[in-house]
């Protein structure tokens, strides 16, 4: 089976909603308390699980018509995502070994691409 570009779209725009779903999970544990009322009121903590809910249904899109193979590899880009995410919303910091990190992933996926094809 060939991965067709629209099933890599699929997965691209999954982990872009994933990584908000992140955010949302992070936002929302400052907060965390185990007791119903208190989980029903965090909206963050809600919004990182629908954020979550929703990348599944992209990522399910995209693995009608391509290869696992090529595809599940490609969440990973959700983890350039929350990079930027985590800089811009928690202040947390951008060092060259993050940035290296980043350079191997987009490689890695660039890689997968070129061969789905």
């Amino acid at each position: 089976m060939n991965t067709p570009l629209s099933s890599i779209v699929w997965v691209t725009i999954a982990s872009f909603i994933g990584s908000f779903g992140s955010v949302g999970l992070k936002a929302g544990a400052h907060r965390l308390q185990f007791t119903i009322p208190a989980l029903l009121t965090n909206w963050q903590l809600i919004a990182g699980a629908v954020g979550y809910l929703v990348s599944w249904l992209f990522f399910v899109q995209g693995l009608r018509h391509g290869d696992l193979s090529v595809l599940y590899p490609m969440v990973s880009l959700g983890y350039v995502w929350t990079m930027f995410w985590s800089k811009l919303f928690f202040d947390e910091p951008l060092t060259k070994n993050k940035f290296a990190g980043l350079a191997l992933i987009l490689l890695g996926c660039a890689l997968l691409g070129i061969d789905a094809r």
